[in-house]
């Protein structure tokens, strides 16, 4: 051993490279002793050091003349008792859990699991084979970088509009990034993704996973490869694989220059973060961190049997929240995104996993007291996938004040009522109007539900109106992973039979999607290439698919320009005006006063719909008003603001309708503002008769006009 290590402090855990040195700490309750490994450019193990100083379970030591780029990693002992959960193994290198980048792949060799092959009981053989040539590696970085004038922009999310991408897929095929750049963090700022977003009018990127994660070995061995990200082996480090400059610690910087480049322009980053199980797998999983660090504290284990795994993720393990260390990583990982990398909110994967204290989902868990005790939180979107796969997960509705969730029963409702079921009509005015049965009663708002029609998991937009079933053949699972869609649209034998027709309706039906989901009240996410009209041919479980499937086609045609122009007209319409966007729910004031009315409800006759249509399991047309004088907001100066009223209208039947429209509540003349079933030209203005022909499954939106202004048009 060299004799170069000094005693080092206990905080902050991780490697923190101070100008002349770094300082080690690592946490481990359990262990009897640990050692730190440095590696040099060959990835030749070149030097250890047995960490001596201990405080509160906090292992520690500092290292004069370390620099930036090092690769590092531990060798922790202790005992080896996988029948007790405890699984210490010092053969195996360890990632550092706090590393804030990390380097090398993993080699599915043996050597990288902590027991034998071969028997029943496998993993209770213990396996004295290095793992370091095939492990990877945590490296230090320089936490230096210039900000210059960078500041949270905090937009409010009430006018947010979020766009779920894949940093490689988005731009991995786009002839006007440099192809160097390509699949990058880079890429995502440059000049051609900037005009992208701004031409939308999108006021955040949602990212999927950019934690550094690992390629399952059953991927790889089939040729296939972890796409989306949802394997995480490190909850500081940006994914190498993102950097343009290679993973040597340069995915830090190339990471932030993204960061400050999006808020230049007033785009927010929002991170999908995945704080609910690790990469490790279950107790046949490989050791690669935590499992050999700390398996009891980083993990849930059957109180009656510790060798195994909780499992409410479906992927082997769940991270231990009940645990103050386990706590502790979570919040330092999310205020060090929020701090050091400038990062604006989170979307939390299978949040519900975290809310678990005991077994079920508790809406008082520590994980939520600690986050909403956080300054540093405070001012941040917080965003919770409100599922996970274990008994009573699904709690779309029941998160926390402070949350915003994905709402699913949004995503279910506008499905179905699009594709013509029976009975959606009342749960669709609950989704149209910001699903206040789920979030009025604790005080939230409308922005509380995050609206989605798609996301990375299912059907694009394009492959939803175009496949009855999905095609998943290419993952190697004979079609049988992923979920049975019982939302897409079958035109079936009352649809068009014409091969010209039945375009025009799907295009017609995706405009319909775009045009619902912008007009809801609450905060819309569109799912990043459905408005190009992108198209994964039916896969709906595109996880492991690195190719043309997943990636975005950026070849230029009409149709996706037509596409691009509605999406980003119809973020125009929203952005434009607050009627579109409320900060509060309905109050439906004086049903049969409409002027003092929020909010009023029409049939196609034009006459206020009555309690007993809201039932009616056949009615598919109806009308919804909004009225814009009842805003009830003052503009920055106090002086109240009003808007134009709306009157929207859905047909989801596939016949026509004739819709006699109602008065407009200021008196003025509707004009018509959007039609999707004119494809070529669905924001042509032009004033209205007392009767509408509202073709078979469209949408259009009216907007009050002055008589004489209407006339005009």
């Amino acid at each position: 051993m060299a004799s170069a290590l000094l005693p080092g402090k206990p905080t902050p855990l991780g490697a923190k490279w101070d100008g002349t040195g770094v300082n080690f700490a690592i946490y481990s309750e359990y262990a009897t002793a640990v050692e730190l490994c440095l590696f040099d450019e060959s990835g030749a193990e070149a030097e250890k050091y047995r960490l001596e100083e201990r405080t509160a379970f906090v292992w520690h030591g500092y290292l004069p003349g370390i620099q930036p780029g090092r690769r590092y990693g531990y060798r922790v002992y202790g005992p080896w008792e996988p029948e007790k959960g405890l699984r210490f193994n010092p053969a195996k290198l360890l990632v550092d859990p706090y590393a804030q980048a990390i380097c090398d792949k993993v080699d599915w060799q043996q050597s990288i699991f902590p027991y034998r092959f071969g028997g029943e009981d496998a993993d209770l053989q213990k396996d004295d084979g290095d793992s370091a040539p095939g492990a990877p590696k945590s490296v230090v970085v320089n936490p230096y970088f210039d900000w210059d004038q960078d500041r949270p922009l905090r937009t409010p999310l009430v006018d947010s509009i979020i766009y779920e991408t894949h940093v490689r897929g988005f731009s991995i095929a786009n002839p006007e990034i440099p192809e160097a750049l390509r699949g990058t963090y880079a890429a995502i700022a440059s000049p051609a993704s900037i005009r992208h977003f701004k031409r939308l009018g999108i006021t955040a990127v949602e990212l999927m996973p950019v934690h550094q994660y690992i390629q399952d070995s059953h991927l790889v061995e089939k040729g296939l490869s972890n796409y989306w990200g949802y394997n995480t082996l490190g909850y500081f480090a940006p994914e190498g694989r993102y950097c343009s400059s290679g993973d040597g610690g340069h995915q830090v910087s190339e990471f932030k220059a993204m960061v400050k480049t999006l808020h230049r322009e007033g785009i927010e980053v929002i991170l999908d973060v995945v704080y609910n199980h690790t990469a490790e797998g279950n107790h046949l999983g490989p050791m690669l961190s935590f499992k050999g660090i700390d398996n009891l504290t980083y993990y849930r284990t059957l109180p009656d049997n510790p060798r195994y795994y909780m499992d409410y993720t479906g992927t082997g393990n769940s991270l231990n929240v009940r645990h103050p260390q386990v706590l502790k990583l979570i919040m330092d990982s999310l205020r060090y995104w929020v701090l050091e990398m400038h990062v604006d909110g989170f979307r939390f994967d299978l949040a519900a996993t975290l809310a678990r204290e005991l077994h079920d989902v508790d809406r008082l868990s520590g994980f939520f007291d600690i986050i909403h005790q956080d300054p540093t939180l405070a001012d941040v979107k917080l965003i919770a996938e409100p599922w996970d796969v274990g008994e009573g997960g699904y709690q779309v509705g029941n998160f926390p004040i402070l949350w915003a969730e994905w709402n699913g029963k949004y995503r279910d409702t506008v499905r179905r009522y699009w594709k013509g079921d029976d009975g959606q009509l009342s749960d669709l005015g609950y989704r149209l109007t910001g699903s206040s049965d789920l979030y009025q009663h604790d005080g939230r708002r409308p922005y509380a539900s995050i609206n989605f029609v798609t996301a990375h998991d299912g059907f694009t937009l394009r492959d939803l109106v175009s496949y009855d079933n999905k095609h998943n053949e290419a993952n190697g699972e004979d079609n049988q992973d992923g979920t049975n869609d019982n939302y897409s649209w079958n035109m079936g034998a009352e649809g068009p039979t014409d091969n010209s027709d039945i375009l025009h309706a799907r295009e017609r039906q995706i405009r319909n999607f775009l045009a619902t989901l912008l007009l809801s009240q609450g905060v819309p996410m569109i799912s990043g290439g459905d408005e190009m009209g992108r198209t994964q041919n039916g896969n709906n479980n595109a996880y492991s698919q690195d190719n043309e499937t997943s990636w975005y086609d950026w070849t230029r045609t009409d149709e996706k320009e037509a596409l691009i122009d509605f999406t980003a007209e119809l973020i125009r319409l929203r952005r434009d005006h607050p009627n579109l966007r409320r900060r509060k729910f309905f109050q439906d004031r004086g049903i049969h006063n409409v002027e003092g009315s929020d909010i009023a409800w029409y049939s196609t006759s034009g006459k206020e719909l009555g309690a007993d249509a809201w039932n009616a399991g056949w009615m598919r047309s109806v009308g919804m008003m909004l009225n814009g004088k009842t805003l009830n907001i003052c503009d920055d100066q106090g002086n109240p603001v009003a808007d134009n009223s709306f009157l929207l209208l859905l047909n989801a039947h596939y016949e026509p309708v004739d819709f006699h429209l109602p008065s407009a509540p200021g008196g003025g003349a509707w004009v018509v503002t959007l039609n999707t079933d004119h494809i070529d030209t669905p924001f042509k203005s032009g004033p209205t008769r007392k009767k509408l022909r509202l073709e078979g499954r469209s949408l259009m939106l009216l907007c009050e006009h002055e008589a004489q202004k209407a006339a005009a048009l």
